[in-house]
């Protein structure tokens, strides 16, 4: 599998969309999609998490397939799927690799196991593996 993200760079007001998404749906894993140009995620769309758990999440199919047709509206490109681990480390668990359908997309999981310190991890798949990638947060914290 060829991986084309190898980094991401991340607007700040994306990734604070994201730590509200992740504290607002914890206890339960929160997801969404993000999208920009070249490795510059400038568009987050949470999305559903149709399962409510703890430790897994799964996408509503036409709530996808409007975020995908807004970013094709906007120019934007799918850059990375998003979830968060409100109980365990910013890594792909087990059930993550096995549920990750789509290539050529980052995988980015915002862990919230130290409230007051989230942690960000970006990972890329290769061969049904997880290789860590840089994630920069770009822009002042608010």
């Amino acid at each position: 599998m060829t991986i084309q993200v190898k980094r991401l760079a991340i607007a700040r007001v994306v990734y604070d969309a994201l730590l509200r998404a992740a504290r607002a749906a914890s206890p339960l894993e929160a997801c969404g999609l993000l999208a920009g140009h070249d490795d510059r995620v400038v568009q987050f769309y949470p999305l559903a998490n149709a399962d409510a758990s703890p430790e897994h999440f799964s996408m509503l199919p036409a709530e996808q397939f409007a975020a995908v047709k807004d970013m094709r509206r906007r120019g934007l490109r799918l850059l990375a799927i998003w979830h968060s681990h409100p109980a365990s480390p910013a890594r792909m668990s087990a059930e993550d690799l096995r549920l990750a359908f789509t290539p050529d997309v980052a995988y980015v999981i915002l862990s919230l196991v130290t409230p007051d310190a989230p942690v960000l991890g970006g990972y890329a798949l290769r061969d049904g593996a997880a290789e860590p990638m840089p994630i920069l947060i770009e822009g002042q914290p608010s």
